[in-house]
């Protein structure tokens, strides 16, 4: 395949979702801009503030009297994958760098993503290489996370590797056309495809405040992007009510012979009794499993909009309401 050649300074945009992260902004702004500077020939930085409580978007305003810096303000929390999407809606470069605003993701490796996009590739992303900072139950959840989707997704999504990425403008372009509301944007990476490699990094530890993704909120992705890219657990479950039925029928069969060989012996209670609450059981967790699926139709069909902007800052007239 002819790989077109690619400019030497392209247009850069960088998109940072942030959620209470405004001392990390004043850190990372300025070494993003140190580093832009000499690899493009016109590049901005969109904060992109998901409904922060602290002076998010303030500082962003602040960072902007001295750096490319634009602000997008969401009217509340609407989850980083919506603020991905918000970012995405709002650029219209030769390249976007996606980036956590924790100050994890190493800047020093955007180089080496231009590098590679030079070389045609259209999607570049950051994997993690070691997990050793993170909680043993956080690593833990994460691979088994990893193992069950890569085992049951339709398309292959690559484990430790997350939201550290830079697209070329016709990945940008797929992604905006994509509709879904409720979003698992790592699945929507792989869906998309295009020429892709992954660039192995050790994340920095947090430079200010805590973690914005508490485990709850974590297992929430988890069970979205399960839903949104297997339909395994309505097949798996499909598969235990063949295998009770069929166990069913083998016990009546067993309790008929002896019912007509020994005569009936025993009342049977506690066989009764715990058959059905077994069989309770199952139908409540199939009956859940099934809700998830019936509860992502439903989002979807309402048709609301995956974010909403209260306050742009930076941006040209054309996006302004």
């Amino acid at each position: 395949m002819q790989i077109l050649p690619r400019s030497e300074y392209p247009t850069v945009a960088c998109i940072i979702p942030s959620y209470n992260e405004a001392e990390n902004l004043a850190r990372l702004v300025p070494m993003i801009d140190a580093t832009l500077q000499p690899l493009s020939s016109h590049y901005y930085i969109i904060v992109v503030d998901d409904g922060s409580s602290d002076g998010t978007s303030a500082t962003a305003v602040a960072l902007a009297r001295q750096y490319p810096v634009r602000l997008l303000q969401l009217s509340r929390n609407f989850g980083k994958e919506s603020a991905i999407t918000a970012g995405l809606d709002h650029v219209d470069t030769d390249v976007v760098i996606l980036m956590d605003a924790d100050c994890q993701h190493p800047v020093e490796l955007l180089p080496v993503f231009l590098k590679h996009w030079k070389d045609g590739y259209d999607m570049i992303y950051g994997v993690i290489s070691d997990r050793g900072n993170e909680s043993l139950l956080k690593r833990k959840a994460t691979g088994w996370f990893y193992s069950l989707l890569s085992r049951t997704a339709s398309i292959p999504i690559i484990p430790n590797a997350g939201d550290f990425r830079l697209f070329d403008r016709q990945v940008v372009t797929a992604l905006k056309i994509l509709g879904e509301r409720t979003r698992f944007m790592k699945g929507l990476y792989s869906w998309v495809g295009f020429r892709s490699i992954g660039v192995p990094y050790q994340p920095a530890p947090r430079f200010a405040g805590r973690s914005q993704f508490p485990m709850l909120q974590l297992y929430r992705l988890a069970v979205t992007g399960l839903t949104s890219f297997s339909d395994i657990p309505l097949r798996i479950w499909s598969g235990v009510g063949v295998l009770v039925s069929l166990c069913s029928i083998a016990f009546g069969l067993f309790i008929w012979i002896r019912t007509l060989v020994y005569g009936v012996d025993l009342p049977g209670w506690a066989t009764l009794t715990v058959s059905t609450t077994l069989l309770g059981g199952i139908q409540l967790i199939s009956i859940g499993i099934l809700g998830e699926y019936i509860g992502r139709i439903f989002t979807e069909v309402k048709g609301r909009p995956t974010y909403l902007v209260r306050y742009r800052h930076g941006f040209q007239p054309k996006h302004d309401e």
